[in-house]
């Protein structure tokens, strides 16, 4: 799983602080200027425009399913933590 973030976005930050990301397998990829293999993830994943609609999008890589806003990651990672 890809968090794709910034470190300015709150919601981001959020799920960043709220979960132990590395425990859940999550990996994230922090969306800054020195970071050009975050952005190739992004473009990769075709997600360039949701990006620039809002943060934090979490991928799932084995489905590549797309989840967008910080509520949504939250209810998937706290559904994770239950199984």
């Amino acid at each position: 799983m890809i968090l794709f973030s910034t470190p300015s976005c709150d919601k981001c930050k959020e799920i960043k602080d709220g979960f132990d990301l590395k425990k859940l397998g999550v990996e994230v990829q922090e969306l800054t200027e020195d970071n050009p293999q975050a952005l190739a993830a992004l473009a990769y994943y075709e997600l360039v425009k949701k990006a620039e609609e809002g943060l934090p999008i979490m991928v799932i890589k084995e489905s590549e399913i797309v989840i967008t806003g910080a509520d949504n990651i939250k209810k998937f990672l706290q559904n994770k933590l239950k199984n």
